[in-house]
C-alpha cells in the first residue's frame, strides 16, 4: 500500500488534474472528498477509497481513469479494503440501488449486472463516502441542491439508519435538520 503522496502522484499521471468536475478538476474533487472523510474520523482504508473514488468511473461520472478489470493495479496502490469500496462505489447502480442501500446492503452491479451485498463492515463507509461525495458536488453547485433538494433529503434519510453520526451531522448541515 502506497502513501498519499504516491496516490495523488498516480492520479495525476491518470490525467485527474486535467477532468473537468464541479468544483475545478476530477483530482481536485477527490482530495476533497478524502479530506472531508478524514474530517469526519473515517478509518485510512476509507480515507484513501475516498481519494480513488472515481477511479473506475461511477454511475453519475462516466469517466474512468482505470478499467475496472484491472483492479489488481489500484488494489496494490491503496490495498485491498480501500479498493474494494472504490469497486463498489465505482460498480454501483444507483437507480437499482441507492435508495434501499441502507436496508438490503444490496448494490447491483452495473459492471456486471450482478447483485453484490455489502459486507457489514463496508456499509457504513459505502454510504459515508457516497454522502461526503454528493454533498462536495453540491457545495461547488449550489444549483443542484436548489433543484433536487427533495431528491437529497430522501435519500440521505433512507441512509440514515447505516450512515454514521458524523455523515448524519454533515447532512444536517447542508440541508437543514
Amino acid at each position: 500500500m502506497s502513501t498519499d503522496v504516491d496516490v495523488r502522484a498516480w492520479l495525476c499521471d491518470r490525467g485527474a488534474e486535467n477532468i473537468e468536475h464541479p468544483g475545478g478538476t476530477l483530482y481536485a474533487h477527490l482530495c476533497r472528498v478524502q479530506q472531508r472523510l478524514a474530517e469526519l474520523g473515517q478509518e485510512p482504508d476509507v480515507q484513501s477509497a475516498g481519494l480513488a473514488h472515481a477511479v473506475y468511473g461511477t454511475d453519475g461520472f462516466d469517466v474512468a481513469l482505470l478499467d475496472w478489470t484491472d483492479r489488481g493495479q489500484l488494489r496494490d496502490l491503496i490495498g485491498a479494503d480501500a479498493e474494494a469500496l472504490v469497486y463498489l462505489y465505482g460498480a454501483c447502480d444507483r437507480k437499482r440501488s441507492w435508495r434501499q442501500l441502507a436496508t438490503t446492503g444490496a448494490v447491483y452491479d452495473r459492471f456486471t449486472g450482478q447483485t453484490r451485498i455489502v459486507r457489514s463492515d463496508q456499509l457504513t463507509p459505502l454510504i459515508d463516502l457516497s454522502i461526503v461525495n454528493e454533498l462536495d458536488v453540491i457545495a461547488q453547485m449550489p444549483s443542484l441542491l436548489d433543484k433536487h433538494q427533495a431528491y437529497f433529503r430522501d435519500l440521505f434519510a433512507a441512509w440514515a439508519p447505516a450512515a454514521s453520526a458524523a455523515a448524519r451531522s454533515e447532512v444536517g448541515c447542508v440541508l437543514g435538520r
